[in-house]
């Protein structure tokens, strides 16, 4: 054993009921489990069976038993409406408390699913922590989705009560959710029996009689309710994920092995602790704002910034920097596209300048691949370690990070450094299921179980849970994703399984050539796909927005870009077509939507994504598409 991580890490998969035990003494339990892993029914592992706790609890109550009321829970920072409010432990555990009795009012009951449709304000997270506190299931939709998904959500969790906002804010623009909710509602076949309405002063909601109710109104006579316990097996959340069949998935997170984990992992992977200032830019409507906006940094006693703004427009490329100085934030998480839209706006970051960064320890990077010319980029411009990390919706927490609570490795560009303690990840071959050997591309699984914290099967599933993670690699977790691991045992997630494209027989990755385009010094971001041919079965196609102020020729760049995969990747990739956009289409979170790209390139049918940004970005992209010669696509 070289450090203290691997020594973590041998124990997580040697003897994981001993390292998770361990972990478990660190949260609060009402009965102890009378065993850390259950294997008897593979796939299904389950975590501290026999044991009894609550989330809320977790979160809030034992913090303020334990001295901490006074200190900050929530920090509500809100650029587009000009607000920032603060919550201390003690203020937040009341409203949570009150708000929980209004649920129970409604009929909410241990078990019972609540479905909440909400912006980014305080109220979405009191809303969470009400339901868990009740023992009941949340499943929170990301505000503003359109009302055809979001009625497919509502029939799949059946929620007794829909607990929405009048709108949202989107830079300046305000969005109407009650006509979306109200629409969701009518076409779908499970009906709420009342939906909560938080009134914004930008909109107000037309109520329906019978059915809803205002926020403020219900609050104000509300009685608190105090935490009810559950069985550690049972589950916390439902969050919706997208299926290949076009019906979400709806991913389970247990309530014992959410607790222990997410508790866990604020110290091991970001090394903060009880009193730090911890920052997750992203939305509750997505998998890191359920882990690491409310739950995570609640459990460990930390402050949690909820923001309500872009990196970019609210007001310029300087609010993260002004954010992280004002609150004092130590470490922050956010996807790489957030900070590619920073870069691009201030390439020379001059903004940072004019901010006090002294109190910030580290920036952690995940969502999208972090390709190395934006690590670069933040290294040198903020002069603190720049972490990616990799993740999915399903895993809840990190599959692989550099774990500086534990060991900080150095830094590899392109790599989230090793798994994460109780990840027993492999590479595998896709057509063999054989280990692959070190610096071999494949299909990178893990081994099960699966640590704590992670999904236990789909909400009323099971078989589609086997289907979609475990059926191509017995007794693996499949990730769908695909890269290699090196010498050094560092991991490299080069692309999604189905961006490996093939040509002429050739497996190349799609990611290896964006990492290419985004060292070009004009590119601020990049996508690359695979788009159809007669004779090579599938060519990479490069699409690269510029950053601001670039007046160079565009097609000398695109000569340039091309001309550097061709000498890097070798004339094997077959990298003869680029072009220049001014954005490209992502979903809400910034994903980019590759596999939308790519139907208009081939001219397939393809559906508007619910989770889309802005629709009209699919126009330009036929249009950027048609003057290299593809698409035409038709829209469904």
């Amino acid at each position: 054993m070289g450090n203290p991580y691997d020594e973590a890490f041998e124990r997580s998969i040697n003897d994981p009921d001993g390292f998770w035990g361990e972990a478990a003494e660190e949260v609060a339990w009402t009965k102890r489990w009378d065993k850390v892993l259950d294997s008897s029914n593979p796939p299904f592992y389950r975590w501290f069976v026999g044991g009894e706790l609550n989330t809320c609890y977790n979160a809030l109550d034992r913090h303020v038993e334990g001295g901490r009321a006074d200190q900050p829970a929530l920090i509500y920072d809100s650029p587009v409406t000009d607000t920032i409010k603060t919550y201390t432990y003690a203020e937040l555990r009341d409203e949570v408390a009150k708000f929980a009795g209004v649920l129970r009012s409604l009929g909410v009951e241990k078990g019972d699913r609540v479905l909440i449709y909400m912006p980014m304000i305080p109220e979405a997270a009191i809303a969470m922590l009400a339901t868990v506190r009740l023992g009941a299931v949340h499943s929170v939709v990301f505000g503003g989705f359109a009302a055809k998904e979001l009625a497919t959500r509502i029939n799949d969790a059946k929620p007794k009560v829909i607990v929405s906002a009048s709108c949202g804010i989107e830079v300046k623009r305000v969005i109407a959710y009650k006509p979306l909710l109200d629409e969701a509602i009518d076409i779908s076949s499970s009906k709420p029996e009342k939906c909560v309405i938080f009134q914004r002063p930008m909109e107000t909601a037309s109520l329906k009689e019978g059915r809803d109710v205002e926020w403020a109104t219900v609050m104000t006579d509300a009685q608190p309710a105090e935490c009810v316990p559950v069985a550690a097996t049972d589950p916390c959340y439902i969050l919706y994920t997208s299926g290949t069949t076009g019906q979400p998935k709806g991913v389970v997170r247990d309530t014992g092995g959410h607790v222990v984990a997410l508790n866990w992992t604020m110290k091991a992977v970001y090394n903060v602790d009880a009193g730090d200032v911890y920052w997750a830019a992203s939305d509750v409507g997505w998998v890191v704002g359920h882990s690491y906006i409310v739950y995570a940094p609640l459990f460990r006693g930390c402050t949690t910034i909820l923001f309500e703004g872009k990196p970019v427009g609210t007001p310029d490329a300087g609010v993260f920097w002004r954010v992280i100085s004002q609150h004092k934030v130590k470490c922050m998480f956010t996807a790489p596209t957030a900070f590619r839209a920073i870069k691009q706006a201030d390439p020379a970051g001059e903004l940072i300048g004019g901010y006090d960064l002294s109190n910030f320890k580290a920036l952690f990077l995940a969502g999208e691949r972090l390709d190395p010319d934006t690590l670069k980029w933040a290294q040198s411009k903020l002069g603190v370690p720049v972490i990616d990390h990799w993740w999915q919706t399903e895993t809840g927490w990190a599959i692989c990070a550099n774990c500086i609570g534990i060991h900080q490795f150095p830094v590899k560009e392109g790599s989230p450094t090793k798994p994460a303690p109780g990840w027993n990840l492999k590479v595998l071959d896709p057509e063999t299921k054989e280990s692959v050997k070190a610096g071999e591309i494949g299909a990178l699984v893990v081994k099960l179980p699966l640590p704590p914290g992670t999904l236990p099967t789909l909400w009323n599933a099971d078989q589609r849970y086997i289907e979609s993670y475990m059926d191509e690699f017995p007794g693996h977790y499949k990730t769908a994703d695909a890269g290699f691991i090196d010498e050094e045992g560092y991991v490299f997630v080069m692309t999604r399984t189905d961006d490996i494209i093939n040509v002429a027989g050739h497996r190349l990755s799609t990611g290896a050539m964006e990492e290419v385009l985004a060292d070009h010094p004009d590119v601020a971001e990049c996508a690359v796909l695979g788009v159809d041919d007669e004779l090579k079965g599938q060519v990479p196609v490069g699409f690269m927005v510029l950053n601001a102020g670039v007046d160079r020729p565009q097609q000398e760049i695109i000569s340039e870009a091309i001309q550097m995969v061709r000498d890097r990747i070798g004339p094997v990739a077959s990298f003869k077509k680029a072009t220049v956009v001014k954005r490209l289409p992502k979903t809400r979170s910034g994903k980019i939507l590759r596999g939308t790209i790519q139907k208009i390139a081939d001219n397939k049918e393809y559906n508007t994504p619910a989770t889309i940004d802005d629709p009209a970005i699919l126009g330009e992209m036929e249009e950027a598409l048609l003057n290299i010669g593809l698409a035409g696509a038709r829209k469904k």
